[in-house]
């Protein structure tokens, strides 16, 4: 039987000029466009989003059922910036906010922050009572932003994942409580 919280996580999510909406077909060729904004960010990433390594990669994703996946829109021009996912919601409470990407010119403004803010509250809205976040450590930006929004870092699992390149990554763990979270 499935988690009622993890249908309950796959809904529109907007505040200010950040808009979450279930990802749908019609979002696959605006994200293809702005994954290619960025042509050395996939070299940090398990998978490549650019030329015909998308289709494969977007393939795989829609196969996934432990994924409540999210086009992320600035809603000021109603254009797609990026993507990101709820990953494995558990019966246990746990879930994880992952598979995150967005275009350059929005990194550093702020939109990140209230994107995550906006599935932090909803995730813990929906009963989760912990939020996970595994991050290459390569990724020096992205372990900063979550290390900012109050979580605290787990432990490192060592070459525990082979990406895309074929290089053995070490995943940095985080996790935020219901009750450390100071929105």
């Amino acid at each position: 039987m499935a988690d009622p919280r993890q249908e309950a996580l796959r809904t529109t999510l907007e505040d200010g000029p950040v808009r979450l909406e279930p990802f749908a077909e019609r979002h696959l060729e605006p994200l293809r466009a702005a994954c290619d904004e960025d042509r050395e960010i996939w070299d940090i990433y398990p998978v490549n989003m650019r030329g015909e390594d998308f289709d494969i990669a977007m393939a795989r994703f829609h196969s996934l059922q432990n994924y409540v996946r999210f086009a992320v829109i600035d809603a000021r021009d109603d254009r797609l910036v990026g993507c990101t996912n709820y990953i494995n919601p558990d019966l246990w409470g746990v879930v994880e906010i992952g598979g995150t990407y967005l275009v350059p010119r929005m990194r550093g403004s702020g939109f990140n922050r209230t994107k995550k803010t906006l599935m932090i509250e909803h995730a813990f809205a929906c009963g989760f009572h912990k939020i996970e976040w595994r991050v290459d450590t390569r990724n020096t930006r992205s372990m900063a932003a979550v290390l900012k929004l109050g979580a605290q870092k787990e432990g490192v699992l060592r070459q525990n994942r082979v990406t895309w390149t074929g290089f053995r990554r070490d995943t940095a763990v985080f996790g935020l409580l219901r009750d450390e979270w100071a929105g």
